[in-house]
C-alpha cells in the first residue's frame, strides 16, 4: 500500500502515458532504481524564489501545472520532476490508479518495513500533498469527489474498496481567490496485518485554471494515529493553493 514514487525528466514527461483522469504526468519506475536530476541539496527545488503566504512555512511549487502551495516547515520538498502514485498491489506493470507531480511530505519515514522478506526496505510516509492536471475530468466537483477515494482506497485499503467512506464535496474558495470544489474521504476498519497498514484520509480541492483546464491539489496520510495532520492543517494548506507562473517565462 505504499505510495510508489518516481522521478521523470521533465523534459520527457509527455511522452509517458496518461494516470487517472487526466494526469499529464506518468511514472513507471521501480522507487529502488530511479534516479534523481542534479539539484541542490539545500534547495530541491532549484532557483524557484516563491515567498509563502504563511508566515515560517515552505513552498511547493509544480511549474508544468502552474500550481503552488504551502506547508509546514516540518515538511521536505521533492524536486519538481518528482512524481508519487500509487497502483494495485497485484499488478505487474505497476500502473498508476491516481498521480501527482512535485510533491511534499510529512515524515518519509514514518514507518519503514520490509514486508515480504525480500530485503528492500520501503519507507510509508506519514502524509503527502501535491498537484496535478485532471484533464479528461467531466467537472471539479466530479474529481473532488473521487480523487480522494483513490487515494485512499490505493494507499491504505487495498484490495478492499468497501473499506472507503466517501464524505461531503462543498464549494472552496483558496486565499488567493480560486473557487472550486473541496473533497474528502476516508477508510475504517483497516487491520493491522502489516507493520505499516494503517487507516488514512484524503482531500482534493480542484478547479479550473484560467486557460479552462481542470487541475487539483491533493493531499493523504495516516489517519487516527497519535502524530495524524489534523483536518484543520490540510484546510490550511489547501487554503493557500494558488496560480503560479515560471520566472523564466517572463
Amino acid at each position: 500500500m505504499i505510495a510508489a514514487t518516481a522521478v521523470v525528466a521533465a523534459a520527457a514527461a509527455t511522452g509517458f502515458v496518461l494516470i487517472g483522469s487526466g494526469e499529464d504526468d506518468r511514472a513507471g519506475t521501480d522507487p529502488t532504481k530511479a534516479t534523481s536530476p542534479p539539484v541542490s541539496p539545500n534547495n530541491p527545488r532549484g532557483t524557484d524564489t516563491e515567498t509563502a503566504t504563511v508566515k515560517g512555512w515552505k513552498v511547493v511549487v509544480n511549474p508544468s501545472q502552474g500550481i503552488a502551495f504551502d506547508v509546514p516547515p516540518q515538511w521536505a520538498l521533492q524536486s519538481t520532476s518528482w512524481v508519487t502514485y500509487v497502483s494495485e498491489n497485484d499488478d505487474p506493470d505497476d500502473t498508476p490508479l491516481i498521480g501527482m507531480r512535485a510533491p511534499a511530505y510529512l515524515k518519509e519515514q514514518w514507518c519503514t518495513s520490509d514486508e515480504d522478506k525480500g530485503g528492500t526496505v520501503e519507507d510509508t510516509p506519514l502524509a503527502v500533498a501535491g498537484s496535478r492536471g485532471n484533464n479528461g475530468a467531466r467537472s471539479a466537483e466530479e474529481i473532488a469527489g473521487s480523487d480522494p477515494r483513490t487515494w485512499v482506497y490505493g494507499q491504505f485499503t487495498q484490495p478492499d474498496k468497501n473499506k472507503v467512506r466517501p464524505g461531503t464535496v462543498e464549494p472552496f474558495t483558496t486565499n488567493s481567490g480560486i473557487k472550486g470544489s473541496l473533497g474528502t474521504a476516508w477508510s475504517v476498519g483497516v487491520e493491522r496485518t502489516q507493520k505499516c497498514a494503517t487507516n488514512g484520509k484524503a482531500w482534493t480541492f480542484a478547479f479550473k485554471n484560467p486557460q479552462g483546464d481542470l487541475a487539483s491539489w491533493s493531499f493523504f496520510g495516516a489517519k487516527g494515529v497519535i502524530d495524524e495532520v489534523p483536518d484543520e492543517t490540510v484546510r490550511k494548506i489547501a487554503a493557500t493553493v494558488r496560480l503560479y507562473k515560471d520566472p523564466s517565462d517572463s
